[in-house]
């Protein structure tokens, strides 16, 4: 449980209620109200830092991020953000602005600073080849303790030339875009616990499918993906697949196998 005095010094009144919310696999998450009635989402772990920058930069894209109240050691505020069902509009909204925040471009693939799920890091090294990066960024860097695995992914990041743009748009990132990370409050889609780095926009769309579909209006606002895209979804999908057999387990080995099938190795 975190200490109701270090919330009050980050927010520079008492803490008049505070309690865990769901969730917290990477940073453990507060509902915090203060003595004035206001209510913050406060966020603490060991890379909240890191995370708070990734959300300035999306906040200076215009994404729908929550704004950035105070940052200091290992704790986070946040604007908080009532969660209610998705309005009529709301996925479309999202694909718009998501197709916006793709449009922010940096020069090369990667981010300036390393970052983690848990155990399963995140390597950003910046690469100015794209298949080179998400071969030894992020498809190397999570090969399976499992030989057979092992090999059949070492397999694909060598064939990686053949199946990837060698120099898409190096668009920002959400990075971690899984429906858990869309978060519906009022007439919008927000988009929190951002994993950001510069890459194709395609691993976004990739992982916001790996789980289920995005509702309705989110494709046609979104636009037109490069041909092909089918593909390379599987390559795509692959990193989110090797994160979470790393982080949860044998269970989502088969997973892992049939992207890999997908993927023709």
């Amino acid at each position: 449980m975190s200490d109701p005095a270090d919330m009050a010094a980050l927010l520079g009144q008492p803490v008049a209620d505070m309690h865990p919310l769901h969730g917290g696999d990477l940073s453990a998450v507060f509902a915090v109200t203060l003595a004035d009635g206001d209510r913050v989402a406060v966020k603490r772990g060991p890379l909240v830092a890191v995370e708070g920058r990734m959300l300035a930069a999306m906040a200076q894209a215009r994404a729908p991020v929550p704004r950035v109240l105070a940052q200091a050691g290992d704790l986070l505020a946040l604007d908080w953000l009532k969660e209610t069902r998705p309005a009529p509009d709301a996925w479309a909204d999202l694909g718009q602005a998501l197709r916006a925040l793709h449009g922010q471009t940096g020069d090369s693939y990667g981010w300036s600073e390393a970052y983690a799920f848990g155990t399963a890091p995140i390597r950003n090294a910046p690469q100015d080849d794209w298949p080179t990066f998400w071969a030894e960024n992020r498809l190397l860097a999570l090969a399976p303790t499992d030989a057979a695995l092992a090999k059949r992914v070492e397999a694909l990041a060598a064939c990686l030339p053949d199946l990837l743009p060698a120099a898409p748009p190096a668009a920002l990132l959400h990075g971690d875009l899984w429906a858990g990370n869309v978060l519906f409050s009022g007439p919008r889609a927000w988009l929190i616990d951002p994993a950001c780095y510069y890459g194709d926009p395609e691993v976004d769309l990739a992982m916001l499918h790996l789980f289920g579909q995005p509702g309705p209006g989110f494709a046609d606002a979104y636009g037109p993906l490069p041909d092909g895209w089918q593909a390379r979804r599987p390559v795509y999908t692959l990193w989110p697949a090797l994160v979470h057999l790393r982080l949860f387990g044998g269970g989502y080995r088969d997973m892992v196998a049939g992207l890999l099938d997908a993927c023709g190795v």
